[in-house]
């Protein structure tokens, strides 16, 4: 006599309608919106990347304070050495501080180089509000 197990082992769960809701049907995957949702992020990256990079990254506008002297309390003068392209222009912008760290003049000044000059030595005047303890060149950028 062959043995026949007691319980038949069927091939797929059978579940008693109604009682587990709705099975999922199969959904058919979008390949293309992963795809076009990177694209969208790289473009906005190397959007922005760029843009950072014209306002503070470039290389060609560099300023180096050499000195800040005559310092009062209503004035400092500041020298500082500019890089630009060969014949361009730059906006730097100067700020005084005072002992406390409180800014105490800030200002943007328009430096000009001559046809093939390329480093410029600068000297100007701030005028301040208080005493400062030190001048500082912030930043220079290509003039508008």
């Amino acid at each position: 006599m062959p043995e026949t197990p007691a319980t038949p082992v069927p091939s797929a769960p059978v579940f008693p309608p109604g009682r587990y809701g709705r099975r999922r049907t199969h959904r058919h995957r979008r390949p293309w919106v992963p795809a076009l949702l990177a694209a969208a992020l790289l473009a906005v990256t190397v959007a922005a990347s760029y843009r950072l990079y014209r306002q503070y990254g470039d290389p060609n506008y560099d300023a180096q304070v050499i000195t800040y002297t005559e310092i009062t309390d209503s004035q400092l003068v500041l020298d500082f050495r500019v890089t630009v392209p060969a014949g361009g222009s730059a906006v730097c912008v100067l700020r005084a501080r005072a002992r406390d760290g409180a800014e105490v003049a800030r200002e943007e000044m328009r430096v000009d180089a001559e046809p093939g000059q390329r480093h410029l030595t600068v000297r100007h005047r701030l005028a301040t509000t208080a005493r400062p303890m030190l001048g500082e060149v912030l930043r220079c950028r290509p003039a508008d």
